[in-house]
């Protein structure tokens, strides 16, 4: 199961390939022998926030898509990559990383620019944030997007823990909300771009997901300074080349629709 959180799309393509990975074409794509990363990917997908990451430090990657048509995550390939079958994974030449988080930070220490330096003053803030993501928001999205994974198959009991995950979910964006209103002296006036990659991704799909639930819980409105990141974050090249490579039209945080993806699907 992938770790992006994007639950099956009523109108989703379910083409099958016969081919699980394929590597995918663009213009960001340098020859193969300057390639310093692979990134494992699906649309709209966890692997979102890692390509905005590599999109704004200007890495050479090339990208190879899961299948999820064909459950590619279960394949003993990419189970060899992440064992937990979940999406994305990075290859590196230090070996293969998984966990959103962890390949932000990882990318952050050896990059710089988008994390906060083990040795800077505010390093401890943003572990603890990034880790609160991580940890907190992520997993209760994911909960509430596939409780048949949590719970048994029964529709009232799903509901119900889908109804008790809204309160926190709420609560966590309000704490997150105010972070961004109020950064740390450290952080100079706004959130890392490591924070800002993973809460855009979040955002998005709390306002389009799970599709068979009212989704009226969630208006990114009531979240004022993470309204704001998201507008600014939509201007910056890097969003610009996630939309076009993923498909996820003009305004993909701040007023999202599924994706449209130029290959492979949500789901």
């Amino acid at each position: 199961m992938r770790e992006a959180i994007a639950p099956t799309l009523p109108h989703a393509r379910n083409m099958r390939r016969s081919v699980a990975f394929r590597q995918a074409a663009g213009p960001n794509l340098p020859h193969k022998k300057e390639m310093s990363y692979t990134l494992h990917f699906a649309p709209d997908n966890a692997s979102l926030i890692i390509r905005l990451a590599l999109e704004q430090l200007g890495l050479p990657y090339h990208t190879t898509l899961v299948d999820r048509a064909i459950n590619a995550q279960r394949e003993p390939a990419y189970l060899a990559l992440n064992p937990n079958g979940l999406i994305p994974v990075l290859e590196t030449p230090q070996g293969p990383l998984f966990e959103t988080g962890a390949i932000l930070l990882w990318l952050g220490d050896r990059h710089g620019k988008i994390g906060v330096a083990p040795d800077h003053p505010a390093r401890a803030d943003y572990l603890k944030w990034l880790f609160y993501i991580a940890n907190t928001l992520h997993p209760a999205l994911r909960m509430m997007f596939y409780p048949d994974k949590y719970i048994p198959d029964d529709t009232a009991a799903q509901t119900a823990l889908r109804q008790g995950l809204h309160g926190t979910i709420r609560s966590a964006l309000h704490q997150l909300d105010a972070l961004a209103a109020n950064p740390p002296a450290g952080f100079n006036g706004t959130l890392p771009d490591a924070l800002q990659f993973y809460l855009a991704g979040c955002l998005r799909w709390c306002a389009l997901y799970p599709t068979d639930t009212d989704r009226r819980w969630f208006d990114l409105n009531t979240s004022p300074a993470l309204a704001q990141m998201c507008t600014a974050l939509e201007a910056r090249a890097c969003t610009h080349a996630l939309q076009s490579a993923e498909g996820l039209g003009a305004t993909p945080f701040t007023a999202p629709d599924y994706a449209n993806p130029p290959q492979g699907s949500a789901t």
